[in-house]
């Protein structure tokens, strides 16, 4: 009888472990299942984002003395007023014009051979890679009032005198139009070649204009990669710094360029951070905004 209960418990105690092993929703270290992979995302991520929000927010909220004093300053001050309505200004002209002048390149890029296709999308992807600095003076060398544009403009009898295309609203529109192109032109290709062709033949043999298949077809159709270009495009416009303050003047100063001398110049670390602290929450309430009205998939560029 002894022997019998001893064999009953070695056999029970294997499969009681393998229970306890076989749980389900239980990972090592008492993490729930599925978060051990996902543990150095979430560390990398806290260390790299919440916790610098989080010290940028505390500043802003401590620094010269507690209080929301800074934040007051900010949307008191007429200053700082146009400072932000400037920065949404040129974030939205900047965004409309490569949005234009991206959608054609995007077409001619899906619809051309693939061999020529390949050579067009690397001098594209080429461009990401030169330099930003290098490229910002060498549209001051362009703009310029003793310019190449300027010079070839008043050699070709079109204008009598160089046009202002520097340290205005103009020069930042350019220059940030150029270097914003690729990232509109990206997801415009990928949806954009997603649409079967014979789409648009079917609108022309029921007798659509090429305008008529553009505005009720292939617009709506493309509608993924532009929502996902322009916001990444709007939101990159509304941090950038090193186009702005070479191309525009102290008339066009938008809100990076401010935070820079708050806290490079004057070290007042704490109306830079309040700065900075509200423009991540204006662009993530955008970003929030534009999933609920056009949704997550569509925004990714899905179909």
């Amino acid at each position: 009888m002894a022997d019998v209960n001893l064999t009953l418990r070695e056999s029970k105690a294997p499969a009681g472990q393998a229970g306890t092993a076989a749980m389900p929703g239980k990972a090592p270290f008492g993490f729930p299942a599925g978060l051990g992979g996902a543990l150095p995302a979430l560390v990398l991520v806290t260390l790299f984002f919440v916790v610098p929000v989080v010290a940028l927010l505390l500043r802003s909220v401590t620094e010269p003395e507690p209080g929301l004093q800074n934040y007051a300053t900010l949307f008191g001050d007429g200053t700082y007023a146009r400072i932000f309505l400037n920065t949404f200004l040129v974030a939205s002209v900047v965004t409309a014009v490569t949005i234009v002048v991206a959608f054609p390149v995007a077409w001619m890029l899906a619809i051309m051979p693939p061999a020529l296709g390949s050579i067009v999308f690397g001098v594209i992807i080429l461009s990401m890679w030169t330099n930003l600095l290098t490229r910002t003076y060498a549209w001051m060398v362009l703009l310029q009032r003793t310019g190449v544009i300027n010079r070839t403009l008043i050699g070709l009898g079109i204008i009598d005198e160089p046009l202002p295309l520097i340290n205005n609203l103009t020069g930042v529109t350019i220059g940030m139009v150029y270097i914003m192109l690729p990232f509109m032109i990206l997801p415009l290709v990928g949806t954009l070649r997603a649409i079967d062709p014979m789409t648009l033949r079917a609108a022309a043999l029921c007798g659509a204009s090429p305008f008529a298949a553009f505005r009720r077809i292939l617009l709506p159709l493309s509608l993924p990669g532009v929502a996902a270009g322009g916001l990444m495009v709007f939101v990159m416009s509304l941090g950038y710094f090193v186009t702005p303050a070479l191309l525009g003047g102290t008339s066009n100063m938008m809100l990076a360029e401010m935070i820079a001398q708050m806290i490079q110049s004057l070290l007042n670390w704490g109306l830079g951070s309040a700065a900075a602290f509200v423009l991540l929450a204006v662009t993530m309430a955008l970003y929030a905004l534009q999933l609920r009205l056009v949704g997550a998939r569509r925004v990714g560029g899905g179909a």
